[in-house]
C-alpha cells in the first residue's frame, strides 16, 4: 500500500488530518500521522523527514496560524509538499498568507479542503501506480454522475 506523511504543527489539527486520511483510504492510500512544530520542535521535525523520506510517496502538512512547517518540509525533501492549513475564522482567514507566501527554492501546493488535498496526493501517486489511478478516474466519474442527476432533479 502506498503511503503519504501527514504532518501536523499540534494536536488541534487532528480532525483536519483525520479527514484527509479517511479521503487517502477511499483511494488506497495509507496515511503515517505525525506531530511536529517548525518552530517548537525543529530538530524533531527534520528527523521525522528524514525517517519518513524513503517509506512515504509525498508529504501533507497542516498547521494553521503561522505555517512554517509546509515551507521547512518542502525545503528538506525531495517528495512533493501539499501545504492543507485548517480555515481559522480568528483572523478572518489571512493567516492563509503564511502558506502562500515562500521563499525562492521552496515550492509546497496549497490545497485548503482535506478531501482535495487527498485527490491531489492521489493524482500525483496515480501517475505511477495504475491502481490508485483507476480509483482517481472511478472518483471523478462519481463526481460527474452527481451533478448530471443533480440536473436531472431539477429539470423534473
Amino acid at each position: 500500500m502506498r503511503q503519504v506523511a501527514i504532518l501536523m504543527g499540534s494536536k488541534g489539527d487532528l480532525p483536519h488530518c483525520e479527514r484527509i486520511r479517511d479521503a487517502l483510504a477511499r483511494f488506497g492510500i495509507g496515511a503515517l500521522l505525525q506531530i511536529a512544530s517548525a518552530h517548537k520542535t525543529p530538530e524533531r521535525l527534520l528527523g521525522i523527514i528524514r525517517q519518513l523520506e524513503p517509506r512515504v510517496e509525498l508529504f501533507i502538512t497542516v498547521a494553521g496560524r503561522s505555517n512554517a512547517l509546509s515551507g521547512m518540509v518542502d525545503a528538506q525533501t525531495y517528495r512533493p509538499v501539499i501545504a492543507c492549513p485548517p480555515y481559522s475564522e480568528r483572523f478572518g482567514g489571512v493567516d492563509i498568507f503564511s502558506s502562500l507566501r515562500m521563499p525562492s527554492g521552496v515550492s509546497p501546493l496549497v490545497i485548503l479542503e482535506p478531501e482535495e488535498a487527498a485527490l491531489a496526493a492521489a493524482k500525483i501517486i496515480g501517475l505511477h501506480d495504475p491502481k490508485v489511478r483507476e480509483k482517481v478516474i472511478r472518483y471523478q466519474e462519481e463526481k460527474r454522475m452527481e451533478i448530471e442527476r443533480a440536473s436531472e432533479e431539477l429539470q423534473g
